[in-house]
């Protein structure tokens, strides 16, 4: 299914949203799995990305695939989130990130969930297949899993939320510039059931195949660990901002 469709723009009632910074060849994969979700689940939905003062096409790119985008310079992953929300039309909000894939049968599971009085959730993460990751990313990752079914906490890379719930408690925390999810997480989690589905995502692992590898997966476990604390600031956050340094 098409996201230009008529039927699929027509009063959504589900709204992707896609944070985006220079994610012109992630973004046809992203957009076509949410497509074929939704297009297994029956609803009608829209596609938001908002990109975050890209230096390729990734806005071109985005309107191509049928998506509506919100161009922003926020510098600040939470900020971009909440762009996002403010523009969606549906009533429930789905948070992707631009190198996450989701599936019909996660989805389904987040409907069956939100139909069954959970005000949102999030999902078990799986990477996609990759013979670069080494035993920080297997590790970190494995570590994350258990705190976040544990402590009943989403990873950012997909979020499901019924609207009016994202709006009582504010949406992302601005004061984050990392693990925005947490706090989000744990601010729903006052307001109702909060779940973590056994359906998983798949995610790129590229963050643990470059440079930052060794980096990122000890700033995945630290933030797992202490729930996302002292992550007020961008210093220390290269994995996520060096490119984005100055602006």
């Amino acid at each position: 299914m098409d996201v230009n469709d008529s039927a699929v723009q027509r009063e959504p009632e589900v709204s992707f949203v896609i944070p985006a910074y220079n994610e012109r060849d992630e973004l046809p994969r992203t957009v076509k799995a949410i497509g074929e979700a939704a297009a297994e689940l029956g609803r009608r939905y829209e596609v938001i990305v908002v990109d975050d003062d890209s230096t390729d096409d990734t806005s071109e790119v985005a309107r191509g695939l049928g998506a509506r985008v919100v161009a922003v310079q926020c510098r600040q992953i939470s900020a971009v989130r909440n762009a996002g929300a403010r523009t969606a039309r549906g009533s429930v909000l789905v948070f992707v990130d631009a190198d996450t894939r989701i599936n019909g049968e996660v989805l389904s599971a987040a409907w069956d969930a939100l139909d069954t009085g959970a005000i949102g959730g999030g999902a078990e993460v799986h990477f996609e297949p990759s013979d670069k990751v080494g035993w920080s990313g297997t590790g970190s990752l494995f570590v994350w899993r258990v705190v976040s079914r544990w402590r009943c906490l989403a990873a950012g890379c997909f979020v499901f939320v019924q609207r009016d719930a994202f709006e009582r408690v504010g949406g992302f925390d601005e004061r984050y510039f990392a693990a925005e999810e947490i706090e989000l997480s744990k601010a729903l989690k006052r307001e109702g059931r909060f779940v973590i589905l056994r359906q998983p995502v798949h995610t790129s692992p590229r963050k643990m195949e470059g440079k930052w590898a060794g980096r990122y997966g000890w700033i995945l476990i630290k933030t797992a660990l202490t729930l996302g604390r002292n992550l007020q600031k961008r210093d220390g956050l290269d994995p996520w901002y060096e490119d984005q340094r100055g602006r």
